[in-house]
């Protein structure tokens, strides 16, 4: 049963810490800042990829600390990835980040995440995240490139019409919504 519950992050209001160094940090780095460019971002490795170091030098909100993970690396921190091919500095990891109630994601391990990176379908103002509960991240991928291809370009111009016509309304909450539902049942029939 899936009973994960998406929420949308605004990332520059949070610090991140990323632990690791390698093909997986950097490849959680640049989705991170593929969708929030200017997310806070720590991230602690005793070796720190070639792109990594690129990357830190385009978002000023990257920083890097070339070192071990300390327990105290989690300060401040309220969102954590552990990308690391240790395990035991994984169950390290995750059993500080609990102590301290910073939120989790342990690259891999389904068992010891908070919470899961999912795929993620950008258009304009339009975001849909995709999971299949951590167990098929492929999967999430195709369905991101199904909705990438069949989601028109100018889709952005539909968001910022309805935003207008919604800013315009009149009423309450309640008659407000049955306008918009009743409006946008013929757009997605046309789309």
């Amino acid at each position: 049963m899936n009973t994960l519950y998406p929420i949308f992050i605004k990332s520059e209001n949070i610090n991140i810490l990323i632990v690791g160094g390698g093909s997986v940090a950097t490849e959680k780095i640049r989705f991170i800042l593929k969708n929030s460019p200017n997310a806070n971002i720590t991230l602690v490795a005793k070796e720190i990829s070639a792109e990594i170091r690129m990357q830190s030098m385009n978002h000023k909100t990257l920083f890097l600390l070339e070192k071990a993970f300390e327990e105290n690396d989690l300060n401040n921190m309220q969102l954590c990835i552990a990308a690391t091919a240790d395990k035991e500095l994984n169950h390290q990891i995750y059993r500080e980040a609990k102590d301290r109630k910073v939120l989790l994601n342990v690259v891999d391990t389904p068992e010891l995440c908070d919470f899961y990176l999912g795929s993620i379908v950008t258009k304009g103002d339009l975001k849909i995240a995709i999971s299949t509960n951590g167990m098929s991240p492929t999967l999430s991928k195709r369905l991101r490139e199904f909705f990438e291809d069949i989601i028109p370009e100018n889709i952005n111009d539909l968001i910022l019409n309805l935003n207008e016509y919604r800013v315009s309304l009149k009423g309450n909450f309640e008659e407000k919504v049955n306008k918009l539902n009743e409006i946008t049942k013929s757009f997605i029939k046309k789309l």
